[in-house]
């Protein structure tokens, strides 16, 4: 073995043995933005084995306050691309498979099969609802962050712990992101660091065990704080899934909740086009019925509002569908 690993190696939690679970090792990453840079360097510092990267945008210079991963040069790269680039420079022992697309329903239980851990650094929460329910059935531990603004946390789900629909089993009713509400790079930088502690902790059996436990941070007071849901349940009736554009049948019937003006056109040619907050006309016009109502947005976070409006007025058959990155 070389001196790469010598610092780490000499502690009694990895010596060889350890280092050797590392490097037979599979992560994937899903997203390589203010989250999954750090997460992304210290796992192929580290020596993990093999580490798949999947994400869809590209590089900008808005990004590069808070992902040092990437240079000036990088700047209109497939994140995905450029972040292997950069991890094979830092360490090309390792194995790195990009992936310049978007983690969707229809992708996830395939990519998710393949791993030891999955990470979500996503910006998400229609991923984060749809990579737990595929951790969670193939068995999967799950490593689960956000950070907004000057707080975040990180989580250890499924594998054994509860997933995160269970211990999150509603969305929020608006979801913030770094773009709108904003982050200081040094913000997502920690909890991308405790991502790839927890990842790290899980593959070389260091206990406590990250899965079952949440750890947030709060800049704005300098405190840590957190809680353990290992007695969360699994939630069994009114689950709201996010299935794949692709998926949509004919004889679903859609809704596009997107305003004429956000998307003049829907890319769903069937869809019928209700707001939000003109969801009653919907109700009036097609009472419950058993053919699947899919409700469609931008990031599913409207989608899941309207479709717990929905389950409330007696629908039962319902589906979600995020638009993002589709054309009309």
């Amino acid at each position: 073995m070389s001196d790469r690993y010598a610092r780490q190696v000499v502690l009694p939690h990895v010596g060889k043995a350890g280092q050797a679970r590392l490097a037979a090792a599979h992560v994937l990453v899903i997203g390589a933005g203010g989250l999954g840079c750090p997460v992304l360097q210290y796992l192929a510092g580290a020596g993990i084995g093999r580490i798949t990267v999947i994400d869809h945008d590209y590089v900008e210079e808005s990004n590069l306050h808070r992902q040092p991963l990437y240079a000036m040069s990088d700047i209109g790269s497939f994140k995905a691309q450029a972040a292997r680039a950069a991890l094979l420079r830092l360490n090309p022992t390792i194995t790195v498979e990009a992936l310049a697309q978007r983690l969707t329903p229809a992708n996830a239980a395939a990519l998710v099969a393949g791993v030891d851990v999955v990470v979500d650094a996503a910006d998400s929460l229609a991923v984060t609802y749809t990579v737990s329910d595929a951790s969670l059935q193939l068995g999967r531990p799950l490593i689960s962050a956000s950070a907004v603004g000057l707080a975040g946390y990180v989580g250890g789900f499924c594998g054994g712990a509860p997933s995160y629909r269970a211990v999150f089993p509603d969305m929020p009713t608006r979801a913030a992101s770094c773009s709108s509400a904003g982050v200081l790079g040094s913000m997502v930088g920690m909890i991308g660091s405790l991502q790839a502690q927890c990842v790290l902790q899980l593959l070389l059996d260091i206990a406590p065990s990250p899965l079952g436990r949440l750890l947030s941070f709060d800049a704005g007071r300098l405190a840590f704080g957190g809680f353990d849901f290992h007695g969360a349940s699994e939630p069994e009736d009114d689950v709201l899934r996010f299935i794949d554009v692709g998926d949509v049948a004919r004889g679903d019937l859609v809704i596009d909740l997107r305003s004429q003006d956000e998307a003049p056109i829907s890319p769903l040619a069937t869809a019928l086009r209700f707001t939000p907050e003109h969801i009653d006309a919907f109700i009036d016009a097609h009472p419950p019925a058993d053919r699947r109502v899919v409700l469609c947005c931008h990031s599913g976070v409207r989608a899941w509002r309207v479709g717990r409006q929905l389950q409330s007025r007696g629908y039962a058959n319902l589906a979600l569908a995020t638009l993002a990155g589709i054309p009309a």
